[in-house]
């Protein structure tokens, strides 16, 4: 006869993988204790109790449900015995009302049960052993978590361990304290004594742990808070248009900084807080210092662009005399000399030299618009004199026909040399056709 039966194991089983579910390390536990139930399906022996459950249980998951146990520890038998252990259940439940009055949480009741029938308060120990054992363990955890840790999953980590201690605590019997159930621990060996100072000295470090949580806690909400104000303003100073929303940023980047200096330095929150606080002040000297130098490169560019509005203007409703052009020229030079005038290390030094390229081609054409009205006006000069040649010539007495034509066709030459566009381009043409139509007579 096997020690435990199929409706006992699926009891089990199922509250196993509930436990499983709501523990981190569930998934594990939950491995180990199936191989052991399953062993001892196949293990020949007398049907376990709802003892020999917990004691397979217990190690892997300590809060595991009693009752589970219990109702396992019933179905644990072969099928046709339903009488006998609905009887035995019946008798069962006497003892376990016995049992369970005995077990009432009331000293009245207990300490005379313990004076003659120590037995019966066995479920009170063994529940005092259980939570004095997890108690025990969560405060020592939770002092290496809370007075030891350096991150904040530490701390929160800690907290829960705290919370978990907390509990385990309020459910040792305070009035109970001073006594020693020795032959339950000759028979458990448990190695616990239920002192008062013990009690009141795990009950203070909790409490100075809680104190230490929440102020941990507090210094990490001023690190997140410093952190998320950094950088908004960071961003907020980087698009400011204007003097009133640069000012703002600063106010709000010198605010993050005061709370930053404001974390306890005994908080583990204390470490990265000064690290980001000498970069953010780093920082922040950096990009005013850098807000200076572009206020300069800016106000070099604004005075260039002034000198090319006004070139651009005078430049306007062509043609103009070489003189005009210079004049042009020179409000050039004058913006492209103040664009150049902004280092390289200035962070406006790429719009001043894109601005510069685009006023260095500027001059260009209108230098060539100068040569263009000077050559056009020498043209024009030299034309008029080849011109004048030429009526002397056609003055003389039978002059030479061949040779008027080749002088006209030298002035017609030069007249088509004239760019159009300058300020002499319509009386040259007037000339040209003056001069061809002559041509064509001769």
């Amino acid at each position: 006869m096997g020690r435990l039966f199929d409706r006992a194991f699926q009891i089990l089983a199922a509250e196993v993988k509930r436990c499983a579910h709501n523990d981190l390390a569930g998934e594990v536990g939950q491995k180990i204790v199936m191989q052991r139930l399953e062993k001892l399906c196949r293990q020949q022996g007398q049907p376990l109790t709802a003892e020999e459950l917990r004691q397979v249980i217990e190690d892997q998951f300590p809060d595991f449900n009693p009752s589970v146990l219990k109702r396992a520890a019933r179905a644990n038998c072969p099928p046709g015995l339903g009488k006998k252990i609905l009887w035995g259940g019946v008798t069962l439940a006497g003892l376990v009302g016995v049992v369970w009055v005995a077990n009432l949480p009331y000293p009245m009741i207990r300490w005379p049960v313990s004076k003659t029938i120590p037995i019966l308060l066995l479920p009170s120990y063994v529940q005092m052993d259980h939570n004095y054992r997890q108690a025990i363990s969560a405060v020592e955890q939770a002092d290496q978590l809370v007075n030891q840790g350096t991150t904040q999953d530490d701390i929160n980590l800690g907290e829960q361990k705290v919370q978990k201690a907390q509990t385990h605590l309020d459910r040792l019997p305070v009035w109970f304290l001073g006594y020693y159930p020795q032959r339950y621990c000759s028979l458990m060996n448990c190695s616990w004594k239920f002192t008062l100072d013990e009690y009141e000295t795990a009950r203070k470090k909790i409490g100075r742990m809680e104190a230490r949580v929440f102020q941990e806690k507090n210094a990490f909400i001023r690190l997140n808070e410093a952190q998320s104000a950094l950088k908004t303003a960071q961003q907020s100073y980087q698009k400011a248009q204007g003097g009133g929303e640069r000012q703002t940023a600063v106010e709000t980047w010198q605010a993050a900084l005061d709370l930053l200096q404001q974390i306890p330095s005994q908080t583990v929150a204390a470490q990265p807080a000064q690290t980001l606080f000498k970069n953010a002040q780093r920082d922040f000297q950096q990009m005013v210092g850098l807000s200076v130098q572009a206020q300069k490169g800016n106000t070099m560019i604004a005075a260039a662009q002034q000198f090319a509005i006004l070139a651009a203007q005078a430049s306007q409703n062509p043609p103009h005399t070489a003189q005009e052009w210079q004049q042009v020229i020179e409000l050039w030079e004058k913006a492209i000399e103040r664009l150049e005038k902004v280092p390289e290390e200035n962070p406006s030094y790429l719009e001043s030299q894109t601005k510069l390229a685009e006023y260095t081609q500027n001059l260009g054409i209108i230098k060539g618009r100068l040569r263009d009205e000077e050559e056009a006006v020498e043209l024009l000069k030299e034309a008029k004199e080849l011109i004048t040649e030429w009526r002397e010539m056609a003055q003389e007495s039978n002059p030479s026909v061949s040779q008027l034509r080749r002088q006209l066709n030298q002035v017609i030459n030069t007249l088509e040399d004239i760019e159009v566009g300058t300020t002499v381009t319509q009386e040259a043409q007037d000339l040209l056709r003056a001069a061809r139509n002559t041509r064509n007579k001769l």
